[in-house]
């Protein structure tokens, strides 16, 4: 499993999130983000950067390329 999706299913729990609320608050499809906890798709970049800016963490740390959460 990708770093990105170990994150994205993370993020989420820490939130204590369902699935579908997380699809719904970005507006996707249920499947289309069990993709991206599953590392089999991933967002387009505009996506990306809202996630990131929901969780409040770097698009660097969502995509595993650190571990510092905080943006800088």
């Amino acid at each position: 499993m990708s770093n990105f999706a170990l994150r994205m299913k993370e993020l989420r729990k820490e939130r204590s999130l369902k699935q579908q609320e997380i699809a719904d608050t970005f507006s996707v499809k249920l499947r289309t983000y069990q993709g991206y906890e599953y590392g089999e798709s991933y967002p387009e970049v505009a996506k990306l950067l809202v996630i990131a800016d929901f969780f409040d963490v770097s698009l660097d740390y969502l995509m595993g390329r650190s571990d510092v959460r905080t943006r800088q």
